[in-house]
C-alpha cells in the first residue's frame, strides 16, 4: 500500500476591536469609541494549520466533534479541541433544514464554512462534498474553503447528488476520475497546511478491498489524510489502520454501520483523526425533543427532566459580556 508523510493543525485566534472615533459638537473633544466585533480565528491562521498537521504525525488520535450551528461551534470551541469538524449532515439540516443529500449548493457550505472560521478559535476540516461539480468546481470549492478559513477539506468520490455516508443508495464515481479531482485540490490550495481529505464510499457496495485499492490511488495523488467510509467490523478497521503510513480518518456515527470504539483502540488500529459529525446534533435533538414535550404535556418546564443551560452563562457563551462591557464604558 501507498506510503506517505504526515500532517498536523494547531489554532490560535486573537478577538480584535475596531475603533471609530467621535466628535463632540463643538468638534473640540474627540472620543474614541472601542466597538466589540469578533474576527477570523484560529480557522484562518496558517500557524494553526501548521501545528494541527504536527499533531496529525505524531500518533496522537485527534478527537474532532461535530458542529453544525453556531451555537455548537461556539460551544465546542471553548473546550480545547485540537481540531472540530463541520458535519455536512448536521449543517445542511440545521441550516436548510433538508437531508444531506446533494440539496445544499457550494454557496450554502462556503458560507457556513466563513461563519464557523471567521470566529472559531480552533482550527476546523471543512466537509466539501464532491467539490460540487467537475474539476473546475473542485479547484474554486477548494479556494473558497481556504479562503473562508477552513483547515482542511474533505472531498468524496460519490456521484452527485451524494447522500450521507451511513445512509443506502451511494455510488462512486471511477477511480480515476477522482484522482484527478484530489490532483486539483492540492494544485489549487494556496497552502500545504490546507489538509486534502480523500474520502471513498466504495465499501458499501464495491467492497473493502476496492475501497482499499482507491485510497491508495488517492494518497499517490497528493491527499494529506485518508478517508475509507463505512468499514463494518473491527476487523475492517484494523485492516484500513495498518494499509497506509498517511493519517487516516474514522467516521464515528453512533448506530451507524462503523463500530463505535473506545479512542486509544482507534489509535491503536493507527487512526490519526476520529470525528464524531452527528453526537452534538442528535444530544441537541433529544434535548429539545423532551423539552418541547414537556411543554406540550404541561404547558410549563417545571419539573422537566432534560438539562437546561444557566441562561446568564449562556448569555455570555454568545458573547454579551463584550456588550456589557462596551454599554458600561460608553454609557451616556
Amino acid at each position: 500500500m501507498a506510503k506517505a508523510i504526515k500532517n498536523t493543525k494547531k489554532a490560535d485566534g486573537k478577538t480584535e476591536a475596531a475603533t471609530a472615533k467621535a466628535a463632540d459638537k463643538s468638534g473640540a473633544h474627540k472620543a474614541t469609541l472601542t466597538v466589540p466585533h469578533q474576527t477570523a480565528g484560529g480557522g484562518a491562521d496558517p500557524k494553526a494549520r501548521a501545528g494541527l498537521r504536527k499533531i496529525l504525525s505524531s500518533g496522537k488520535l485527534i478527537a474532532a466533534p461535530g458542529i453544525y450551528d453556531m451555537i455548537s461551534m461556539r460551544i465546542a470551541d471553548r473546550m480545547g479541541f485540537e481540531c472540530l469538524y463541520m458535519t455536512g449532515y448536521g449543517t445542511v439540516a440545521s441550516y436548510l433544514g433538508v437531508p444531506d443529500a446533494g440539496l445544499a449548493s457550494y454557496t450554502d457550505m462556503v458560507n457556513r464554512v466563513a461563519a464557523f472560521c471567521q470566529m472559531a478559535k480552533t482550527p476546523i476540516i471543512c466537509d466539501g462534498d464532491t467539490g460540487y461539480g467537475g474539476l473546475l468546481n473542485v479547484a474554486h470549492t477548494v479556494r473558497g474553503y481556504e479562503a473562508a478559513g477552513a483547515a482542511g477539506i474533505q472531498l468524496e468520490d460519490q456521484e452527485f447528488p451524494k447522500k450521507c455516508g451511513h445512509t443506502p443508495g451511494r455510488r462512486v464515481i471511477p477511480a480515476a476520475d477522482m484522482v484527478k479531482k484530489i490532483r486539483i485540490a492540492v494544485e489549487a490550495r494556496s497552502s500545504k497546511d490546507m489538509l486534502i481529505v480523500a474520502r471513498t464510499d466504495a465499501r458499501t457496495t464495491l467492497g473493502l478491498d476496492e475501497a482499499l485499492r482507491r485510497a491508495e490511488m488517492f494518497a499517490k495523488a497528493g491527499a494529506d489524510v485518508l478517508f475509507v467510509e463505512s468499514p463494518e467490523s473491527e476487523k475492517e478497521l484494523e485492516i484500513i489502520g495498518r494499509s497506509f503510513e498517511l493519517p487516516k480518518l474514522v467516521n464515528v456515527v453512533e448506530a451507524g454501520r462503523t463500530p463505535v470504539l473506545p479512542a486509544k483502540t482507534y489509535e491503536e488500529m493507527g487512526f490519526a483523526i476520529a470525528i464524531y459529525p452527528g453526537s452534538g446534533f442528535l444530544a441537541a435533538g433529544r434535548a429539545l425533543e423532551d423539552t418541547y414535550a414537556q411543554i406540550k404535556k404541561t404547558r410549563s418546564t417545571l419539573g422537566s427532566k432534560a438539562g437546561l443551560y444557566d441562561f446568564m452563562e449562556f448569555s455570555k457563551l454568545m458573547g454579551f459580556e463584550a456588550v456589557w462591557d462596551f454599554d458600561r464604558r460608553h454609557a451616556d
